[in-house]
């Protein structure tokens, strides 16, 4: 009879060969919010309006559990837009953290960017632009070419082609409007859980 792997050994066996040599860089999940983790409000402001997609803390424990950092990467052009401020954008960020403290995920990163070029002129963070990556490299450790980047849309997705990493596009939020525009080598899964399967070889 063939021999079958459970997710769970895959899981252990894909931690193992993340671990790598001593003085590699550990690497990471890059998981846009909006859309991916949580339900699109569309400029979320309010922490009572968080609600996590289905299965994203599973998946998210998942992909901690087999030696991923998790690392929110989210624009958030409502604050140059004026239509929250920053300690709106951290009461929201505090009730996703909550949330899925709750379902025994602990990111190990946050980074946002409150720009936007119509409002206050070009920047380097701006996703798809690469300041928030490498700045969560240095600041964390991290391997940006063994690692992951997943979101609901093309500018969240496209970064993996530059950095060496691999893009995962989900279907949620905005995923279903922007699938039919991403570029060869993108991935594109129904959503977070099923990305995560991807990534470790479980789908």
């Amino acid at each position: 009879m063939a021999e079958t792997t459970s997710p769970e050994s895959s899981i252990l066996e894909t931690a193992a060969r993340l671990k790598g040599a001593p003085n590699e860089g550990r690497p990471a999940a890059f998981l846009d919010r909006d859309g991916t983790i949580v339900v699109e409000r569309n400029y979320l402001s309010d922490p009572e309006q968080v609600e996590l997609i289905p299965g994203a803390a599973g998946a998210l424990r998942a992909l901690g559990e087999a030696g991923y950092a998790l690392v929110i990467m989210t624009n958030q052009s409502g604050i140059a837009r004026g239509l929250y401020t920053e300690a709106e954008f951290r009461a929201v960020q505090e009730r996703v953290e909550a949330l899925l403290a709750a379902e025994g995920v602990e990111l190990d990163g946050v980074y946002h960017c409150p720009h936007h070029p119509d409002f206050t002129g070009p920047c380097e963070c701006r996703k798809p632009g690469l300041g928030m990556y490498r700045r969560a490299a240095r600041e964390l450790g991290l391997d940006l070419a063994r690692s992951v980047y997943i979101g609901d849309r093309v500018s969240d997705v496209v970064p993996a082609q530059l950095l060496g990493g691999k893009g995962i596009l989900v279907r949620t939020g905005y995923g279903a409007d922007e699938a039919s525009r991403v570029p060869a080598g993108i991935a594109v899964a129904d959503d977070l859980a099923a990305a995560a399967a991807m990534v470790l070889g479980v789908a």
